[in-house]
């Protein structure tokens, strides 16, 4: 499986025009590409900003959903976070919404090894306690991320059937099992959506710090279990064990519903690891199904 195609041209000149247009007073600031993820392109713009637009038709409305919400879900969970400090319209022949947004200094957690990852643990738990809280009705709504994990059910199953994944049988009969745990009875809480190790920003240095949670694209309300499997995509058993003491010391997590993070682990780690053009990623996906094993 590949990074889906752009559906439009993002070009330096492009965003130029856009910044001229919308805010002539950063149209000047260096404008430098830096990454096309999965849904946006990303253009860092000077020193401490960077310009975020949908690539694809399906992502332009995820970006009026950063747009809306990340200001108030930021000041409740005390991490920086990616808020838009601009917003963009549709314009020189560019069809969607877009953000200009900060830039944070770090690295992704994904490129640090995974023992190194451990002192993230409790901090990571702790934005993870924070942004779990009840969200409104008019959330944004997202068919893949917090839905009953019997939803999953075929997209589980076209990952791990065949001869590609390593012991896949094992994963199937571990999912089949995971996914029969009661779904989630409470009401929907605010979730991140795509919480994996390179959406992770951390400190360089010695002991890494969490700098920065990244790529809201995802945001929507459903079961806390779907945030939950980044105990294991991005920790081991160590620091996987510090996650889940942390997280309980703030707030009560039943054994079903670290079951069903369990399975959603399977389920990004399927994922992750089809992603044949994306190495990092598919290490992370490897990694996370090697761990739900363990």
């Amino acid at each position: 499986m590949d990074t889906p195609a752009a559906e439009f041209a993002i070009t330096v000149p492009l965003v130029r025009r856009l910044l001229r247009e919308q805010h002539p007073d950063l149209a000047a600031l260096p404008l430098t590409p830096f990454s096309n993820g999965w849904d946006n392109a990303i253009l860092r713009l000077g020193d401490r900003l960077a310009v975020r637009l949908p690539r694809r038709e399906r992502s332009a409305g995820l970006i009026l959903g950063e747009q809306r919400w990340l200001g108030p879900i930021a000041d409740r969970v005390g991490v920086p976070l990616p808020v838009p400090v601009r917003v963009g319209v549709p314009g020189s022949g560019y069809p969607w919404h877009w953000s200009v947004i900060p830039w944070f200094e770090g690295s992704p957690a994904a490129a640090l090894p995974v023992a190194a990852r451990r002192p993230l643990a409790a901090p990571l738990a702790e934005f993870a306690a924070l942004l779990h809280a009840p969200a409104p009705a008019e959330a944004p709504a997202n068919p893949f991320r917090g839905v009953p994990l019997e939803h999953c059910r075929d997209r589980v199953h076209e990952r791990l059937r065949g001869n590609t994944v390593p012991r896949a049988d094992e994963l199937l009969a571990l999912w089949e099992r995971l996914s029969a745990t009661p779904p989630w009875p409470g009401p929907p809480v605010w979730l991140h959506g795509d919480l994996h190790p390179a959406n992770v920003l951390v400190t360089s240095g010695d002991e890494p710090r969490l700098a920065a949670v990244l790529d809201f694209g995802d945001l929507t309300a459903g079961d806390p279990a779907t945030d939950l499997a980044v105990a294991w995509l991005l920790f081991d058993g160590p620091g996987r064990a510090a996650f889940r003491a942390r997280l309980e010391a703030l707030r009560a997590v039943d054994p079903a519903t670290w079951d069903r993070a369990r399975a959603w682990a399977v389920l990004f780690g399927g994922l992750l690891g089809a992603l044949t053009d994306d190495p990092p990623l598919a290490a992370v996906g490897a990694h996370a199904l090697e761990q739900v094993l363990d």
